[in-house]
């Protein structure tokens, strides 16, 4: 059995009309040339397709069957003009981001103008929250696009079904150490250091990396914990402790009593792209929101005025 496509809108309209007569008439077609459609299907299905009454036609169980493989080839077709129409076309609509304060402070502020510029039908929506908190809203669909975090030495945090990552830059630690630490040392070697490391709230890339590098070394923590770069620059400059942080921190200015050193094999923190996959998920705007992260992550520079010393 052999089934010539495009037979199947000629049969599709007389399942939809009731009959040859209407479908040509929808079809705006002969009756004669809808009659010799539906002969030349039924003989390459080698089956009846429909029953003749006198009020019109009803399918045979072959005729559903194909019924129903002619729109779902009809729907596919519909979604594919449509998907290629918008190629063509600005993208509009709105897309919920959902990031962490250096990637949103540091990369996508700073482009936003450039985001109204390039795509100006597209409503951004920015929302500044936890991992868990990204990655419950993802699964849940109240945010289109996440960017998180995690060490590149650890494991990334399951994608879960129907949600795709795509990696947009590695984001270097940096040692943070009290002024005068570092300043004796020709070469930083972090096994001599006898400053405590700061704790950081657990679900923090950076908690993942303190604790990979200070659990090799089996050095002290200090006594304090901090969730926000400021407060832990803030009390290394004081003198209380040290630890690591992402370059993308560190950008502009740092506060005096800090010295920041660029160690070899302190290893970086990923940054990735999450979204959900699938036609509904992926709209037009979703899909150009994705590329212009992506590039402006691709291009984006590091404050070549931030102090790093080592």
């Amino acid at each position: 059995m052999r089934i010539n496509a495009s037979r199947l809108p000629f049969f599709l309209a007389i399942a939809r009309n009731g009959g040859v007569l209407a479908a040509a008439d929808a079809l705006r077609v002969t009756p004669s040339a809808v009659s010799q459609q539906l002969s030349r299907l039924e003989a390459e299905v080698g089956q009846a397709l429909v029953e003749r009454t006198p009020r019109g036609v009803t399918l045979t169980a072959a005729g559903r069957e194909l019924v129903e493989l002619a729109e779902n080839i009809e729907r596919e077709i519909n979604e594919a003009e449509q998907r290629i129409a918008s190629t063509t076309q600005d993208p509009t609509g709105r897309v919920r981001l959902g990031s962490f304060q250096s990637f949103i402070s540091s990369v996508l502020a700073p482009s936003i103008p450039r985001w109204r510029e390039e795509l100006y039908g597209v409503h951004l929506e920015i929302t500044e929250a936890s991992r868990g908190e990204l990655l419950r809203d993802l699964r849940s669909a109240d945010l289109d696009i996440i960017v998180i975090e995690y060490d590149s030495g650890d494991h990334a945090p399951p994608l879960g079904p129907g949600v795709r990552e795509i990696p947009l830059l590695d984001d270097p630690w940096k040692l943070i150490a009290p002024a005068g630490t570092l300043a004796a040392m020709e070469i930083v070697e972090l096994e001599r250091l006898r400053v405590p490391w700061l704790r950081v709230e657990s679900s923090a890339a950076t908690a993942q990396a303190v604790r990979r590098v200070r659990t090799s070394l089996g050095q002290a923590e200090a006594a304090h914990t901090y969730t926000d770069y400021a407060t832990a620059l803030a009390l290394v400059a004081a003198g209380e402790g040290m630890t690591l942080l992402p370059q993308l921190a560190l950008q502009g200015a740092l506060p005096e009593g800090v010295e920041v050193a660029d160690v070899p094999g302190l290893g970086s923190r990923r940054l990735a792209l999450r979204h959900r996959s699938g036609r509904r998920a992926t709209s037009q705007a979703v899909t150009a929101g994705i590329d212009f992260l992506r590039d402006i992550s691709a291009t984006f520079q590091a404050d070549p005025n931030t102090d790093i010393s080592s």
